[in-house]
């Protein structure tokens, strides 16, 4: 089993059978977490950098686990301690480590497009782990994972979006997974976070949370980047809690077993209310367990002659 493909750049040019091989590659993956020894040998001999020139815990520390638990040998480059602050361009970095026999680079980057650059000039696989505003493939390929695990489907699926819709590479890969797969997709926001184009990927643009609610399977709630606040695209943070704050009292509006999503870090008391973060409707804590095992399937799926993932499920079962 195998995507055909060298890199995994974004969802945009993903297909649905690209993304049913990802949803069937994860569970035997996940299953080694129940094991005394998490690992499996698909990856011995392998070499994985991750190169990060953006900070993140969640994103680099899922990788690093993924890959370990794959038996790859994990190497973490500092950016801001390495040649890069000497002036060395991206590519010249990405082949430095391809001449020290890296099998992946994994690459998050402030600029969209730099992953592409990097494997347009590599032989090495190259992993988008977020670039600019333009997508984070991974990220979602685990939402897509989560919803698809607790639900039992995605067609169907009646999926709001709520949040900074203009400077998320999030709910851009959610939206490409997501509308791929058959489900109805929906975002909420203030109108300066909404860019008006977005409706040309198949989703509903509502500026009433309140309206956008209604009946939803699945709220996946996004980081107000108050980082950017300083371009005054809401008039402040009192109005947007008032306004686009997911409460308890707005999820009575949705469907009785709504699923509560985050992709982390949570602003609390901002884009969501601590009793619906801390809910049993939330899953946030189970979508960065799934991130592991969903970096672990994309590392596999990447690997032209991996180990058999029947053999996964073989060693998963027999322990």
């Amino acid at each position: 089993m195998s995507l055909n493909r060298k890199d995994l750049l974004g969802l945009e040019h993903f297909d649905k059978k690209d993304l049913q091989t990802v949803l069937d590659s994860v569970k035997p993956f996940k299953s080694l977490f129940t094991r005394s020894v998490k690992k499996a040998p698909t990856l011995i001999g392998k070499t994985v950098v991750t190169l990060f020139y953006e900070p993140s815990t969640r994103t680099r520390t899922s990788f690093e686990i993924a890959a370990k638990r794959l038996s790859a040998d994990v190497v973490n480059i500092a950016v801001n301690t390495s040649s890069v602050v000497k002036g060395e361009s991206l590519i010249d970095t990405g082949k430095t480590m391809e001449a020290m026999k890296a099998d992946y680079i994994i690459i998050r980057h402030s600029l969209a497009g730099a992953p592409d650059v990097l494997a347009r000039n590599l032989n090495a696989s190259v992993i988008n782990a977020g670039d600019g505003f333009h997508e984070h493939p991974t990220q979602g390929l685990l939402d897509l994972y989560t919803m698809y695990e607790k639900k039992k489907k995605i067609a169907g699926l009646k999926v709001l979006l709520v949040g900074d819709i203009l400077h998320s590479r999030v709910a851009k890969s959610n939206i490409w997974a997501l509308t791929k797969m058959g489900a109805e997709v929906a975002v909420a926001g203030p109108p300066t976070l909404i860019p008006p184009a977005i409706a040309d990927l198949g989703v509903k643009i509502y500026y009433n949370l309140d309206e956008a609610i209604r009946n939803a399977d699945v709220v996946n709630i996004l980081r107000i980047q108050l980082e950017r606040q300083q371009e005054n695209l809401f008039p402040s943070v009192h109005e947007y809690v008032e306004l686009y704050q997911v409460t308890k009292k707005r999820l009575g509006l949705a469907k009785p077993d709504v699923m509560i999503m985050h992709p982390g870090p949570m602003n609390r008391g901002i884009e969501i209310a601590s009793e619906v973060a801390d809910s049993p409707a939330a899953v946030i804590n189970e979508q960065v367990t799934n991130g592991i095992a969903v970096r672990m399937a994309v590392l596999y799926l990447l690997t032209p002659n991996g180990t058999a993932i029947k053999q996964v499920r073989k060693n998963a079962s027999s322990n």
